[in-house]
């Protein structure tokens, strides 16, 4: 079984919550920004919402990460074959399984019908997952809150 994609290749993760609309919103924004790039990023949710999370978009631009052009999307069978790296959120068994991905499971508190108080210390745990995940990907300059390395 793959666990990570090869050097040469660009690393796909893709991150699921059940509405897309919080946990997994911010992981993607995270990678995106974090990795400056390097890394193909999707998101989508078992029952997605029709909106991004509020408090979510709020403790987010508080970092200087803007979602609010993003959208709730849909979990296709096709993003999860896609993706060399599948992080689930609460979503249970609605992840498809697929052999050769690479699956973890991130217990993080839910943000749903929370302010932006309650959403940062779930903001603050997420990007420290996603930091750990890019060095375990092999992205070894992550990017931090200005744009330079970390």
């Amino acid at each position: 079984m793959r666990t990570t994609p090869t050097p040469a290749a660009r690393p796909s993760v893709l991150y699921v919550c059940v509405h897309n609309a919080g946990r997994s919103q911010m992981a993607a924004a995270y990678t995106h920004h974090l990795s400056g790039g390097a890394v193909e990023v999707r998101s989508a949710g078992s029952a997605p919402a029709d909106s991004i999370n509020p408090a979510v978009r709020d403790a987010l631009l508080e970092e200087g990460i803007d979602i609010s052009a993003e959208t709730p999307t849909v979990l296709t069978t096709e993003a999860v074959q896609a993706s060399d790296v599948v992080i689930t959120m609460g979503c249970g068994d609605a992840c498809p399984i697929f052999p050769g991905r690479r699956y973890e499971d991130w217990d993080l508190a839910d943000p749903a019908g929370q302010g932006v108080e309650a959403v940062r210390p779930i903001r603050d745990e997420v990007r420290a997952r996603v930091l750990a995940l890019l060095k375990e990907l092999g992205v070894d300059r992550p990017r931090d809150e200005d744009g330079g390395p970390t």
